[in-house]
């Protein structure tokens, strides 16, 4: 990968500077896993920060039996995962799954922290991102006593927005199985597979289950009736 494409891809790495791409492409390892697979196992959190070249990933909360799980996040292209994990030793109860085929690039939590050391602006940036998750954290929160619809469709918006590609039809997202969209918005899987089926059915959006995409076809709507406009 080059270094122009490794800088747009992921957006952690628009401030830091051409030797620091450099220094963290000669490290990076790339792994590559099929749909369902576990990328990361809670006990190998703290090891690696990750970055999504392509594809998207889940990460899920665990019950110590581990019959009690939970989706947190869904993460897709140019996002990361486990930065916090290298500065915090605690044990985890979280692991992360490919929800489809997904390329990952690690860098070992050493090197990343030296580089975080040595390039302050990519420091600087990677702090405006994890603020910017606890903002959405705190929205997430903010519409808890919101309607089901409401907050299923700010979660769409946000996926579209953070991870979605532009086509002709609309904005594009992975079709994420109903009960870790329901996880994540906090509201039921059979509501949300009435509302998703509903938002089919009014055309704001389109379900293409065979090739695993759903198209944001009216994102105007959704951002409307997610209260955004």
């Amino acid at each position: 990968m080059q270094i122009e494409a490794f800088s747009e891809l992921f957006p952690l790495l628009t401030a830091a500077s051409p030797e620091t791409l450099e220094w963290l492409l000669s490290v990076a390892v790339e792994h590559e896993y099929p749909a369902n697979r576990a990328v990361l196992m809670e006990d190998a959190w703290g090891n690696a920060v990750y970055f999504v070249a392509s594809g998207w990933v889940k990460v899920r909360r665990l019950s110590g039996s581990g019959e009690d799980v939970v989706t947190l996040a869904v993460l897709g292209q140019g996002d990361f995962f486990g930065e916090m994990a290298i500065l915090d030793e605690s044990p985890r109860s979280t692991d992360v799954i490919a929800l489809s085929a997904v390329k990952l690039i690690s860098i070992s939590a050493q090197r990343f922290i030296q580089t975080l050391f040595k390039d302050p602006q990519l420091h600087h940036r990677m702090l405006q991102l994890m603020v910017r998750r606890l903002r959405q954290t705190n929205i997430r929160f903010q519409l808890r006593h919101q309607p089901p619809a409401v907050k299923l469709a700010n979660t769409l918006v946000s996926l579209g927005e953070n991870y979605g590609h532009e086509t002709q039809h609309g904005v594009e997202i992975f079709n994420i199985p109903f009960k870790d969209l329901a996880d994540v918005t906090d509201i039921g899987v059979e509501e949300t597979a009435k509302i998703m089926e509903k938002l089919d059915s009014k055309g704001w959006i389109k379900i293409d289950a065979a090739s695993h995409t759903v198209c944001l076809t009216n994102l105007k709507q959704l951002m409307h009736l997610a209260g955004k406009v």
